[in-house]
């Protein structure tokens, strides 16, 4: 206990060390998964790849959604920021999309980023497993496997960031991208207190330029997270452009009078993710009681 007039003094950090700062750039190219097994009760399943790295914050990275294919074909590439290779490991999980409720989980494996050697590009094939104990009996079925190609670039000393800014920079758009324009980003992390009057499956509309993209809905569920990322390409800055995010819920229960209704939205201006890059919030709702929707928001811009 701390009473005045006694004083407790505490170093106040430079964020760039209080923080891991980056040491490199994981580079991963998800190939093609073999043998996985039927989820859907027609007989196939509809696979995706959500990707991370062991210790990070940022929200995983996903494929594309393969329908009706036990053997899909991907070949999609991704950077992922590295702090610390000794301790960190690649965490792959195939999940079997579903239109309506909970995805299906169809297997995971990880990679410590020790195990791949630097500036070398290594292909490797891994079982699926149920869980990564490797003592459960559940992980002798046979769930398929998963091929990735990896390749670990090191930072050189010139290269490493020095400050908060610095670390804090967006990722690169991807070939192709307009030369003048970019990509924006919205990923949809969670809400909180949203409530229908008639039933809560929240799900959260994105309404840009005439363009619209949808999250999976949650059901019965106040305090939903998604954790699902939406891109847009543009041959220009939106500058001048507005967000349109929406939550509604809508149910599928025979005789429903009000099968569809909103808990929530709000207008974002583009101009000071332009200006800023990268915004993460947390947005209070129109016509809500209490709720509120945290988004990220990423603005990359193409070299001119």
């Amino acid at each position: 206990m701390y009473l005045w007039p006694k004083t407790l003094g505490i170093q106040v950090l430079d964020p760039c060390r209080a923080l891991k700062r980056p040491v490199g750039i994981l580079t991963v190219k998800v190939l093609r998964a073999m043998r996985l097994k039927k989820k859907d009760l027609l007989g196939a399943s509809d696979p995706y790849v959500k990707l991370k790295l062991s210790e990070d914050k940022v929200p995983s990275k996903k494929t594309t959604v393969r329908h009706k294919n036990l053997n899909p074909e991907w070949n999609e590439e991704f950077s992922m920021t590295v702090r610390d290779p000794e301790t960190q490991a690649l965490e792959l999980h195939v999940y079997d999309w579903e239109q309506v409720g909970k995805h299906d989980k169809m297997g995971m494996n990880l990679v410590p980023l020790k195990d791949i050697p630097p500036e070398e590009t290594k292909v490797m094939t891994l079982d699926l497993l149920k869980t990564m104990d490797l003592n459960d009996p559940q992980n002798e079925k046979s769930r398929g496997q998963i091929v990735v190609e990896l390749t670990y670039k090191p930072f050189k000393e010139e290269e490493m960031p020095s400050t908060f800014e610095e670390m804090q920079t967006v990722e690169k758009p991807p070939e192709g991208t307009p030369a003048g324009g970019g990509l924006l980003v919205v990923i949809v992390h969670e809400a909180q207190d949203v409530e229908g009057k008639h039933h809560t499956n929240p799900c959260v509309r994105i309404t840009f330029k005439g363009e619209e993209k949808r999250t999976k809905p949650i059901k019965k569920c106040r305090d939903p997270r998604w954790e699902e990322e939406f891109q847009f390409m543009l041959e220009e800055p939106p500058t001048n452009e507005k967000l349109h995010v929406e939550v509604t819920s809508s149910s599928k229960r025979m005789g429903m009078l009000h099968p569809k209704e909103c808990l929530g939205y709000t207008v974002i201006n583009l101009a000071d993710v332009v200006h800023n890059k990268r915004i993460n919030e947390k947005y209070h709702l129109i016509d809500s009681k209490n709720g509120k929707l945290q988004l990220e928001l990423q603005w990359r811009a193409a070299a001119q």
